[in-house]
């Protein structure tokens, strides 16, 4: 049987026609969206206008040094000792690793003493490099600090070999091979028997390419309790050294001793400046090569994502959040309060008209952000095409799914005030405590699971690496769940109040208006 509110009412088509009109014709719900999209656009200029990258050389200010890009053009980490030789074409090398040492420096509590010890992705053994450029491509086998031996090439790729450690008594022999485009490792404990760890193809490699022996070092990570539980990131500098004997190379390679050169610019700290430099020491036949920095997909020098155009969304959110609550309370002079079919059809107005202007202002702010970044000399790390139009796509999406969240709260707690309020606290708050450091990272990550700001999840571009070392927390861009999960929670959030909301309203046509007080 119909309610006296579905007997009296049009279609929801005729409704959808009608309510569209009605929110076209109410200047402030538009002017609302304008300036929401205005907040997009106008803000993610900011952080372009307000940290230009410039270096000042005396009275000339010359743009900053920022990451090297890898060979698929994403900003990587690449600076090492490095002692090589020319390559070319097919050829061999083969080492006997005996030691693997380094130093810490300045390692809290005590902050006035030196360590010895290799940080856990400290790296030093054999690589094949295109040239001693930052960026290029390169495949290395290698003893790391406490992850055994592993096979990496080109930045992100990474293959596991035997665990365990490296001394005198347990040497590790090291191989690698190159033969066309193909480079592969093999390791082996006496010399006699190996095994193989890995291979990779690097395509476009040149006839001529480096092989020798490196070392590294990234930065040891330390978290600083700050806030209420929360805590920051701070690196120290790190030195590994590796040292070698039974060096061997064969193929084509140019006769003569080893040259000695790094990767980047080391020797800038105190301590490689007074204590042990960087570089190549040969004694006899022991190769002993001394480095620090990083060989991996995140770059030092730190770089801006998509997420940082979109600082103006928050304002835009906040403003969504009262014109959704608001157009709950909305219903022309001497008409009952919107019921179920009219709820319905004020939902798919206002996500369609929220989603189509956040779509514009998204699609304008993230291009036009990233540029300017990258016009001031500010290191972009791009995920690619297809992961920015997810985040515009996405953004859109999570900002539909709030303007309805709050139109239905509206509706169902009766006062747009406190609907307005209860999603604040829902939706932003939780967000703006965890991209600040306040909160311990288990709180932090279970808020951005289970309330509706697990949507903001869309955001993130950056990915996660095992072997690189980073604090790998919502402050820094990193989420707990992928974008689609978070999406899904904060879709699930608007469902379930849109659908208590359906519910209510339907037959309850006479009750009293949704009010603003």
């Amino acid at each position: 049987m119909l309610t006296p509110d579905e007997s009296t009412t049009p279609g929801l088509r005729a409704l959808v026609r009608a309510e569209w009109s009605g929110f076209r014709s109410g200047r402030g719900r538009m002017a609302a969206l304008l300036v929401a999209v205005l907040a997009v656009i106008a803000l993610a200029t900011l952080p372009a206008l307000s940290i230009r990258s410039s270096c000042s050389n005396g009275p000339v200010e010359v743009p900053c040094p920022t990451d090297p890009l890898g060979p698929d053009g994403s900003p990587v980490s690449d600076l090492f000792a490095f002692a090589h030789r020319p390559l070319t074409g097919d050829g061999t090398i083969t080492v006997r690793l005996t030691s693997m040492t380094g130093t810490i420096t300045y390692p809290p509590p005590d902050h006035d003493e030196i360590v010895p010890g290799v940080v856990p992705w400290a790296k030093t053994g054999i690589i094949i490099k295109d040239g001693l450029g930052q960026g290029s491509s390169y495949a290395a086998l290698m003893m790391t600090g406490k992850h055994g031996v592993r096979m990496q090439h080109d930045y992100t790729h990474d293959t596991a070999g035997r665990p365990g450690g490296v001394s005198p008594q347990s040497p590790r022999w090291l191989r690698l091979t190159r033969s066309g485009d193909t480079i592969t490792g093999y390791e082996s404990a006496d010399g006699a028997e190996w095994s193989q760890v890995g291979a990779a193809r690097l395509g476009g490699l040149p006839a001529t390419v480096q092989i020798g022996l490196f070392a590294t070092s990234p930065g040891d990570l330390t978290l600083v309790p700050v806030g209420l539980g929360g805590s920051i990131g701070q690196v120290r500098f790190t030195q590994a050294v590796g040292s070698f004997d039974n060096v061997t190379v064969d193929g084509g390679v140019s006769p003569g001793a080893w040259s000695a050169d790094t990767v980047g610019e080391l020797g800038h700290t105190d301590w490689e400046k007074f204590h042990r430099a960087p570089g190549l020491v040969t004694d006899g036949g022991t190769l002993t090569v001394t480095g620090s920095g990083d060989i991996g997909p995140v770059g030092t020098e730190g770089g801006r994502t998509a997420k940082d155009t979109l600082i103006g969304l928050f304002v835009a959110v906040l403003i969504l959040i009262v014109t959704g609550a608001r157009y709950a309370a909305a219903r022309p002079s001497g008409e009952p309060a919107p019921g179920g079919r009219r709820l319905a059809a004020r939902a798919l107005v206002l996500g369609a008209a929220v989603f189509a202007s956040a779509l514009v202002a998204v699609g304008v702010a993230v291009p036009l952000g990233t540029m300017m970044l990258r016009d001031g000399g500010t290191t972009v790390i791009s995920a690619g095409p297809p992961a920015e139009l997810r985040v515009i796509v996405g953004t859109a999406v999570l900002l539909a799914l709030v303007a309805v969240l709050a139109l239905a709260l509206g509706a169902l707690l009766r006062r747009a005030w406190l609907a307005v309020t209860v999603l604040t606290a829902g939706l932003l708050v939780p967000y703006l405590l965890v991209v600040v450091p306040l909160l311990p990272d288990a709180v932090a990550d279970w808020l951005l699971r289970i309330t509706p700001a697990a949507g903001f999840a869309v955001l993130q571009t950056l990915a996660e690496y095992p072997q690189v070392t980073m604090h790998y927390a919502p402050y820094a861009g990193y989420f707990p769940l992928p974008w689609w999960a978070g999406l899904a929670v904060t879709g699930a959030f608007t469902a379930l109040a849109l659908g208590l909301a359906l519910r209510r309203g339907r037959g309850r046509a006479a009750e009293s208006a949704v009010d603003w007080r």
